[in-house]
This record gives structure tokens, sequence and C-alpha cells, in this order.
């Protein structure tokens, strides 16, 4: 199994900048792809942002050239640096992780983002 924690949500003004980390633990050695999605007050779940173990990036269009997820070294760290916020960008950030090994997703608890003046 693998458990995931995120971090670093808070308020922030538009235009502004915010890092939300992810750390993993337990079988992080079966985790073979991660990403980022978020939930929009009344809003369904929406991915954000995936990266593979070999390093090829995935982004939603509203997000794009603004977002970059990266990992840390090793597989238990997890980044996603958000510029140019936008109120839009208001949610809750879950982290998630793909574990070939049991075939299966996992998700972490979120971490509340609110852009707002």
């Amino acid at each position: 199994q693998v458990q995931l924690v995120e971090s670093g949500g808070g308020l922030v003004q538009p235009g502004g900048s915010l890092r939300l980390s992810c750390a993993a633990s337990g079988s992080i050695f079966s985790i073979t792809a991660m990403g980022w999605y978020r939930q929009a007050p009344g809003k369904q779940r929406e991915l954000v942002a995936t990266i593979t173990s070999g390093g090829t990036t995935n982004y939603a269009d509203s997000v794009k050239g603004r977002f970059t997820i990266s990992r840390g070294n090793g597989r238990n760290l997890l980044y996603l640096q958000m510029n140019s916020l936008k109120p839009e960008d208001t949610a809750v950030y879950y982290c998630n992780a793909y574990a070939a090994a049991y075939d299966n997703y996992f998700w972490g608890k979120g971490t509340l983002v609110t852009v707002s003046s």
C-alpha cells in the first residue's frame, strides 16, 4: 500500500505563488506515476498535472504555463509549483499515485488552496 500526505496549501492573493508538496510512504517502489488533482466547491475532481517515473509530464490546459509538476530525489516526493494564481484555482488539491504492483490508485486527503484578495 501507498500513503500520501499533502502540504503547502493556504491563502494567497491573485497573481501569487504557492508550492504544494506530497510525501509518499509505504510501497513507494511500486509507484509508476503520480499526479495532482483538484476539486473546487460544487464541482467534480479534475486533473491538474501528472508525471511518470520517466519524467513525462501532462498538464490541464487551464494550468499550462503557470504550474509545474516535479518529483524529488527518489520516488517519495512530489511537488506542484503554482504561479500566477487565479481565483478559479481555488480548490482542494489532492496527490495521486498509481502503483503498478497493486494495479491501483492511491489518494491523499488533500490540501486547501484559496486564491482571494
